[in-house]
């Protein structure tokens, strides 16, 4: 079974090297520290980002303070909401492009074991989704020095680090119920929806005050970093968030084992 696994491993990571999915996917990445590097400019010098005109002379900024700690919480931010979108469309793209390419049918005509199929998808998965984290983080850092935030510190640099990492693991599993729909759905259009309906769902269920039991909304409250974060996700978040994430893993293996394969 090792080697039928590393087979398939070998086979999916040379479909994605040769793909242009996983340097579109590292731009997206790129963007959220560019962004959060450009606010903390505009807030550390709002004048200086008027006469330069990176805002008009009406324009109010509000919130936040230009140092370290805020950018780590951008960052988790970044990570948590924008993650989700980027680890959507690569489980969306491993899972569903078989079906768009109508390659099940040889896949699985291979004397390699289903099952060992779907764990090298989600192996490259979690291995996608852990580079993207680290391309928002790595930037993160090399944006924050380029702008010269003050606040640095190594035990908030571990700190943050953990916070963005944490938050980019508890995001990247809630990426497993998409490669399900992604599967079952033969495609790109369903998981797609799927993903953007749940980002939405959960931005409203944390606004009405219950995120903590809706495992979308957990990783965005976990990365955030007002207040001690025990009052925004408890046990029962991280647990709810392993139980979703379990029964896509589950879902995903038992329809690629069961399903009706004949299209």
């Amino acid at each position: 079974m090792k080697g039928a696994i590393g087979a398939a491993l070998w086979a999916e990571g040379l479909k994605a090297r040769r793909s242009p999915a996983p340097a579109l996917t590292a731009l997206g990445a790129v963007l959220a520290p560019l962004t959060g590097a450009f606010f903390m400019a505009i807030l550390k010098d709002p004048e200086k980002a008027r006469r330069l005109g990176l805002i008009g002379a009406k324009a109010q900024i509000v919130g936040g303070a230009a140092d370290w700690p805020t950018l780590f919480s951008l960052l988790g931010q970044a990570t948590a909401v924008g993650g989700f979108v980027l680890f959507a469309l690569v489980a969306t793209w491993i899972f569903g492009r078989e079906a768009v390419d109508g390659t099940t049918k040889e896949l699985l005509a291979l004397p390699t074991p289903r099952e060992a199929v779907v764990a090298a998808k989600f192996g490259v998965l979690a291995f996608w989704c852990g580079g993207l984290t680290a391309i928002i983080w790595g930037l993160g850092l090399a944006a924050g020095a380029a702008v010269g935030l003050p606040g640095w510190s190594p035990g908030l640099a571990v700190q943050g680090t953990g916070e963005i990492f944490a938050a980019g693991a508890l995001t990247a599993a809630m990426a497993t119920p998409v490669a399900f729909v992604a599967s079952a759905g033969r495609g790109y259009l369903g998981p797609l929806g799927f993903a953007f309906l749940t980002l939405f769902l959960a931005q409203v269920v944390a606004v009405a005050g219950w995120g903590a039991l809706f495992p979308w909304s957990v990783p965005a409250l976990f990365a955030s970093m007002a207040g001690p974060r025990t009052e925004h996700v408890t046990l029962a978040s991280y647990t709810l968030v392993g139980l979703a994430s379990v029964a896509g893993l589950a879902g995903t293996f038992a329809w690629w084992r069961f399903a009706d394969h004949a299209r």
